[in-house]
């Protein structure tokens, strides 16, 4: 669909291309893709293995812009005005007397994020029906219109009004009035709620290039190939600094406004901004797009260091067409066959291994469950075996290198966010190494629908043993976060 060219074309050397990857790299980023277009054109689109360009990867909050849109074509079809009413559109929803500020809430108000307070969080809520709970358990103690707030939950109310007045699913209503036209999003699909709803504001899984194409109709204002799709006039407000979003007091990458579920970007620009990294700059007047994919769940400055790298390495460089350099695009294809997913930093042998492989430690009582431990050290990796709640489990995990396998804990979501999946398992990347002689660290790297990590740091002096537990993922992995505490058997 988009043309592939040399970076030279489009006005940045491979040189500069390879820089940007390798500081990505050197700073241990665990990047999954990137992608850059000039115009049309992809100039650079690298992915690190397991990764390629036809993986379906979750986009979480990028997946917000794309219902924004959707709501602009409900007001083109003149389903709905901006200033309407939300709670209009939801009569059977609403058990009890709302507050007066979400009886004020507009739709305009939910696109920019100018709603009415904090909202109840719906992971471990009883209430399948995450826009009843919206509803009827939202304090509503801001006056909408006034303050800029960050409402995921309100994004959701969003998609499912969408899903109400087109009588289409997001996904369906998006793919009809939009990817069909542009010939992307071919595999691309959309999780669901527990109520059969699209998990509007982090549902949808795509790929690189689906998401970069739907960024060249945003920028493109709605048109594709000379075709007006969707009303120009909408999309321009939509991009726009609508609301500030600034109340830090620091010039960070995303405190420059916001629009309709879109944020806006340094140098006029605008993006989606999905957790994780799963990011998309758009500069319209450098006709430049940037879409990258990543899991820096826990990596607080991820998001900084790869826009910063952006700008300072490729950006401020982006010019007129260069000459070609053979020699430096060779290394940038090369430096690209080389890229694989991240791996736990540290050395791949210790002289204690000898002493605890095949030793079984007895856990004292935590809040992890676990019961009892052992650790088995196999050539170039090794498993770990241990017993929690669900009973006997083993985690295979490379020394010095990802093992692809799967977690073995069930029940974690699958196609419904929040329902329970017994006998599915996520695909997941394990790899350990020793930051000193009786410190094991293994990181468990969840790659699927689901998107996650937890780091495992295991220490031993004499029969005692401790496993210190932290995870970065959304509503999983609750099973391992805690210290454990245990003696050989």
């Amino acid at each position: 669909m988009f043309d592939k060219i040399i970076p030279e074309k489009a006005g940045i050397s491979s040189t500069r291309v390879l820089e940007f990857i390798n500081t990505l790299e050197k700073r241990g980023l665990p990047m999954h893709s990137i992608l850059m277009m000039k115009g049309n054109d992809i100039f650079a689109e690298y992915y690190w293995l397991p990764f390629s360009e036809n993986f379906c990867h979750r986009m979480y909050s990028q997946t917000k812009s794309f219902v924004g849109v959707a709501i602009g074509l409900l007001e083109q079809d003149g389903l709905l005005g901006l200033d309407d009413k939300i709670h209009t559109f939801f009569p059977d929803k609403i058990d009890t007397d709302l507050p007066e500020n979400l009886k004020e809430l507009t739709v305009r108000d939910m696109l920019m994020m100018q709603t009415c307070g904090d909202t109840p969080s719906w992971f471990y809520d009883k209430d399948p029906d995450r826009t009843h709970i919206y509803f009827n358990r939202n304090q509503a103690n801001m006056a909408p219109g006034m303050r800029w707030h960050y409402d995921s939950p309100g994004s959701q109310v969003l998609s499912t009004l969408v899903e109400r007045l087109s009588g289409m699913s997001l996904f369906d209503f998006l793919k009809t009035r939009i990817f069909d036209h542009i010939g992307t999003f071919k595999t691309a699909y959309m999780l669901k709620t527990k109520t059969d709803d699209t998990f509007g504001d982090s549902a949808m899984l795509c790929t690189t290039q689906d998401v970069a194409s739907f960024a060249r109709f945003v920028m493109n204002y709605g048109s594709w190939q000379g075709r007006q799709i969707i009303n120009e006039k909408y999309m321009r407000e939509a991009t726009s600094r609508l609301a500030d979003n600034c109340e830090s007091g620091f010039d960070g990458v995303f405190t420059h406004g916001y629009g309709y579920q879109i944020w806006r970007y340094g140098d006029d620009g605008f993006a989606f901004n999905g957790m994780g990294s799963q990011l998309t700059i758009c500069l319209p007047k450098q006709d430049f797009i940037f879409t990258c994919t990543a899991d820096t769940q826990g990596y607080e400055e991820a998001k900084a260091l790869i826009l910063t790298a952006l700008q300072d390495i490729i950006i401020d460089h982006l010019g007129s067409p260069l000459p070609e350099d053979p020699e430096a695009a060779a290394l940038c294809e090369a430096r690209g066959k080389q890229l694989k997913l991240c791996k736990i930093k540290g050395e791949a042998y210790s002289p204690a291994m000898d002493e605890i492989s095949g030793v079984t430690y007895i856990c004292d009582d935590n809040l992890a469950g676990f019961k009892k431990f052992t650790l088995h050290f196999e050539g170039k990796g090794g498993r770990l075996c241990y017993t929690n709640a669900q009973g006997d489990k083993e985690l295979a995990f490379g020394l010095g290198e990802n093992v692809f396998t799967k977690f073995p804990q069930q029940g974690y979501s699958d196609d419904h966010a929040g329902l329970l999946a017994v006998d599915h398992l996520y695909d997941c990347a394990v790899s350990a190494a020793w930051a000193e002689e009786r410190k094991l660290l293994i990181k468990v790297q969840v790659i699927d629908k689901y998107f996650g990590n937890a780091i495992w740091v295991f220490s031993f002096k004499g029969d005692k043993a401790t496993i210190s537990m932290r995870k970065h993922a959304e509503a999983f992995l609750d099973e391992y976060v805690g210290e454990v505490i245990a003696t050989k058997a």
